[in-house]
C-alpha cells in the first residue's frame, strides 16, 4: 500500500471519529444545559425573567457548542494518533453496543421533541427555537431514557469485534 493510500484511511478513520465526538458532544451539551440554564436564572434573575424561548434557545445553543467542542477536541486527539490507533479506536466505536444505543435514543427523542414541541408550545416560542430546542431537549429525554434503561437491567449486549489483519507494504 503507498502512503498515499494510507492517509486517505486515515483521514477516513479520523473523519468518522470526529463527527462521533462531536455526536457525543451535542448530546452532553443538550443533557446538561437544560438544569445550569435553569438554575443560573432562578438564581441570579429570578422566576421573572425565564421564559420558555430563552430556555429553548439556550438549549440548542448549548447543543451547538458541544457539537463544535467534541468535534474540536477529537479532531485534536486523532491528528495526533497513529494510523494503526485510529483504526483500533474507530473499530472499537463501531462495535459499542451501549454508545449506538445511547445515540438511537437521543436521535429517536430528538425527532420526536422537535415535533411536539412546537405542536405543544406554539404562542409560546419563535419557531426555530422551538424545533431546534425541542430536539435538544428530546436528545436529552433520549439519553436520559438510554441510561434509565441500564439502571433497570436492560443491558446492552457486548459485539465481538472480527479480527481484521492490517496488510502492511
Amino acid at each position: 500500500m503507498s502512503s498515499e493510500k494510507l492517509s486517505a484511511t486515515h483521514a477516513a478513520d479520523m473523519e468518522i471519529i470526529v463527527r462521533r465526538g462531536m455526536t457525543k458532544g451535542y448530546e452532553v451539551f443538550s443533557l446538561l444545559t437544560p438544569p445550569v440554564y435553569a438554575a443560573f436564572v432562578f438564581m441570579r434573575k429570578g422566576r421573572g425573567h425565564f421564559t420558555v424561548n430563552r430556555f429553548l434557545r439556550a438549549t440548542w445553543v448549548g447543543g451547538t457548542i458541544g457539537c463544535a467542542g467534541g468535534g474540536a477536541l477529537e479532531y485534536i486527539r486523532s491528528s495526533r494518533a497513529s494510523e494503526a490507533t485510529m483504526r483500533n479506536r474507530r473499530l472499537q466505536h463501531a462495535y459499542d453496543a451501549a454508545s449506538l444505543r445511547a445515540d438511537d435514543h437521543s436521535t429517536i427523542g430528538a425527532i420526536l421533541f422537535a415535533v411536539l414541541t412546537p405542536a405543544i408550545l406554539w404562542k409560546r416560542a419563535s419557531v426555530v427555537n422551538l424545533v431546534i430546542g425541542g430536539a435538544g431537549i428530546g436528545s436529552a429525554i433520549g439519553l436520559l431514557t438510554h441510561y434509565g434503561r441500564i439502571v433497570t437491567g436492560d443491558i446492552t449486549p457486548d459485539a465481538q469485534i472480527p479480527d481484521i489483519p492490517i496488510a502492511s507494504s
